[in-house]
């Protein structure tokens, strides 16, 4: 028998916590065993001056499904040039609160309160993003571009609020 992993309010508020102080200002809890597993099953902790680079999955395996469990969080869908294709804000007490994001999409996510934690889904193994996954219209993550350009998905109203 293995043990089971309860998700509560102490694991949440711990995650918030470990967020706000990593200087990522995320930080994940993988309920898979490890990088390997088949099904990689995660929660994230994202505080507004997180930055997820734009990128996709090109594993035909690979589609994602988030669901937000505390707080607001923007999704951004861009074509192949960067343009803006879809977006939406998930809001956990909302109508609107998850998302499956398909195969080869790129995408990003802007958390919009602070204290927000979604669980992630999608199939494993886990592997760095590759070239062709990263968006090149859009700064890496660690890059000086970088806060200036989510400042910018948050204000141009691209993930309105």
């Amino acid at each position: 028998m293995t043990e089971s992993n309860w998700i509560s309010d102490e694991l949440l508020g711990n995650l918030i916590t470990e967020a706000r102080r990593a200087p990522r200002r995320r930080r994940n809890y993988n309920f898979h065993s490890n990088d390997s597993a088949p099904c990689q099953r995660l929660l994230n902790a994202a505080e507004p001056d997180s930055y997820i680079a734009p990128h996709r999955h090109l594993d035909p395996a690979k589609d994602e499904t988030l669901l937000l469990l505390r707080g607001r969080l923007g999704v951004i869908l861009f074509d192949e040039a960067g343009d803006v294709t879809d977006h939406a804000v998930l809001d956990a007490t909302g109508s609107r609160f998850g998302v499956t994001i398909a195969v080869g999409t790129f995408h990003t996510l802007v958390s919009l309160a602070t204290g927000s934690v979604f669980f992630e889904a999608k199939a494993g193994p886990y592997l760095p993003l590759g070239v062709e996954e990263r968006a090149r219209w859009a700064p890496a993550e660690g890059d000086p571009a970088a806060a200036a350009y989510l400042d910018s998905l948050r204000h141009e109203r691209r993930t309105p609020e």
